[in-house]
Formats: structure tokens, C-alpha cells, sequence
């Protein structure tokens, strides 16, 4: 609905947006000097865990995944809380406090918010980054024989699902939780590594006489309510490209296939499915419960790179000295239709 609104609103025409919302991208950008531009994302849900401190932790982890998803460093927030007229105090605290906790670790100082009742309980924050306006990582560039890099694990949807109806294992929940909490930091900060030492190779070709090439980072975005495969369309679409995934590379968070396997299935991800409906070709030999991870909403997920495939096991590498659990799952193909093929 939203998408079919946007389309018919006009575009930003001041020339010092440098990202907007024609391309669905994870945040905006914009230009405040020659070597640096603001980078600025919002977001807010209702809990998905029972324990307050928890779920402001992972509405935090969440609020900061699309800076770094960008490629930007988190500086400030502001938080966004709907709390029930009637509701406890001590509730709330543990919430902002949980919150707080995320944006300390990841240096990004709350500096106020607004809050409104709400029969409904709703966090999140607004955050605001910076990076330089000639580094951005945006979620389209993705380009024909790039390796499709994806970190951390699927399935917080229907573990959150299967949780809501009295049958989630203490190992699935506590696996997704630690999942949701932890930032996209480790993982943003090591594809910039692999930037920089490019950078640096690069700079001593040039004084050889080389001539200066681009990034080896094409495209990246960060999981969430789309799913992989509805942000995966999102990069593929926007980049003239088709996207080929292996299912078998696919990781998934402990007790997720099961739940899928128990019907345990949240209505974002049937919404997920009939948006994509003619956009996706699944290989027979693709099972059920898989395709329902790969529809799957994410809440805090992990980020899909799109790198040139000389550069993967390099950024590989940065990854695990981080301890960022990421893997190969796919390749980028010229483009075809349907736009993205599960083998």
C-alpha cells in the first residue's frame, strides 16, 4: 500500500539528497559538506519478547541495522515510545533502559525522543549517522558475477510466531534473541576494512600509474520485514539484475525449519509471499519449510552484500576475525525472469 502511495508523491528536488526513497533503500542520505552527508533512518514495532530489557535492546539493534547497512558510523537517536495509559512505570524503564544499553554499544548518544499513550506498547528510535558521500553502500550497483554475502542466521519470524502460540524451545528463543541483540557493527565495520585495504592497494597503484577502479562492495542492505528473498528483489530490481540463491547455503537459526515444518507462520510472511508472487523460481528440489524461511520477516537481521567475487573470501576472512557468522549463498546473474532463482 505504502509503496503504491510513494509512487504517485513527488520526488525530493533538492540536489543534496543523495538518497531518497525512489530506490526502497534502507535509509536517506543527505549532502552537508564536499567529504561528508548525514545518514538518517527511523523505525518502531510492538514486542516480540516478553522481557522489557530485552525488547528495547532489539528495537535498538534494529533502529541502527539500516545506518550500518549503509555504510555510515550511528552518532545520535531519538526514541519513539507508545506506552499504555495505564501502564507500569518500571515497564517503560526497562525498555528505554534495554535501548540504551544497544546505543551505548554502539556510541550512539540518545539525546531526547517523544513518547504518546497508546493502548498498543510500540519502541524504536530515530536515528541519525554520518559517512562520506563518495563511500555509500546502497542496496542497488549489484553487478553480473558478484558473490552474494549474507550474515547472520533466519528464522526470528516464525520463532517469534511459534513463541506467541505457546511453542518455542528455550534454545530457539534464546538463540534469535542473541541474534536480534547483536548489531550489524562488527559485520559493517570489517566490509569496511576490506574497503580501506582496497583503498590503500589502490592509492600505491596509482603513484605506479594504475588507474583508479571502483568499490568491490556493489550492493548491501540489511534483512528485515521483507524477508531475504523481498530484499533480495528490492537489490535485484533496482540493480537490472537477477539473483541466483542456494538453498543448501541458506543458515538457519536453530528450531526456525520446525517451526515453519508446525505452521507456525507470521502474517507478514504470507504477505511477503504474495508480494513476490512471479518474482521467485524455486528449484523442485527446494522444501517447503525453506521457502518459508526465505519469505521469513526478519526483526534485527543480517546484512546481504553483493561483492565482487575476487574479493569474497577477503571479506570472508575480515568477517570471522569479527566473529560475524556470514557465508556465501548465491551469486548475481545477468537479468532474467523471473528476477531471482532458489536452486
Amino acid at each position: 500500500m505504502l509503496d503504491a502511495v510513494l509512487s504517485r508523491l513527488p520526488r525530493p528536488t533538492d540536489p543534496n539528497v543523495l538518497v531518497g526513497y525512489d530506490t526502497s533503500d534502507d535509509a536517506g542520505v543527505y549532502l552537508l559538506a564536499p567529504e561528508l552527508a548525514i545518514v538518517q533512518t527511523v523505525d518502531f514495532f510492538t514486542p516480540i519478547v516478553d522481557d522489557p530489557f530485552t525488547f528495547g535492546a532489539i528495537a535498538a539493534a534494529n533502529s541502527l541495522s539500516d545506518v550500518y547497512a549503509m555504510g555510515g558510523r550511528p552518532v545520535s537517536a531519538l526514541s519513539i515510545v507508545a506506552f499504555p495509559p495505564n501502564g507500569n512505570p518500571e515497564v517503560m524503564e526497562q525498555i528505554i533502559r534495554g535501548g540504551l544499553s544497544k546505543m551505548d554499544e554502539a556510541g550512539c548518544s540518545v539525546v531526547g525522543g517523544h513518547s504518546i499513550r497508546d493502548d498498543e506498547l510500540k519502541f524504536g528510535y530515530a536515528v541519525t549517522g554520518v559517512i562520506h558521500p563518495q563511500r555509500v553502500w546502497r542496496n542497488v550497483g549489484a553487478q553480473p558475477g558478484d558473490a552474494l554475502i549474507f550474515t547472520k542466521a533466519l528464522g526470528t519470524g516464525l520463532i517469534s510466531t511459534a513463541l506467541k502460540n505457546g511453542k518455542a524451545s528455550d534454545e530457539s528463543l534464546a538463540a534469535s534473541t542473541a541474534s536480534m541483540m547483536r548489531l550489524n557493527k562488527d559485520a559493517a565495520e570489517a566490509l569496511l576494512h576490506v574497503e580501506a585495504a582496497l583503498r590503500r592497494a589502490e592509492d600505491a597503484g596509482l603513484k605506479a600509474g594504475a588507474t583508479k577502479g571502483e568499490s568491490a562492495i556493489h550492493a548491501v542492505t540489511d534483512i528485515t520485514g521483507f524477508g531475504l528473498l523481498g530484499h533480495a528483489k528490492e537489490m535485484a530490481a533496482g540493480s537490472k539484475v537477477s539473483l541466483e540463491i542456494d538453498h543448501t547455503k541458506i543458515p538457519a537459526l536453530p528450531g526456525a525449519l520446525d517451526a515453519a515444518r508446525a505452521g507456525h507462520l507470521a502474517g507478514g510472511l504470507k504477505n511477503n509471499r504474495e508480494w513476490l508472487e512471479g518474482c521467485v523460481e524455486f528449484a523442485a528440489s527446494v522444501p517447503e519449510e525453506m521457502r518459508c524461511l526465505l519469505f521469513d520477516p526478519q526483526t534485527s537481521g543480517g546484512l546481504l552484500v553483493a561483492i565482487a567475487a575476487e574479493r569474497a573470501d577477503a571479506a570472508l576472512a575480515a568477517l570471522a576475525a569479527r566473529k560475524v557468522p556470514a557465508q556465501i549463498i548465491g551469486s548475481v546473474l545477468g537479468k532474467r525472469s523471473p528476477l531471482i532463482h532458489v536452486v
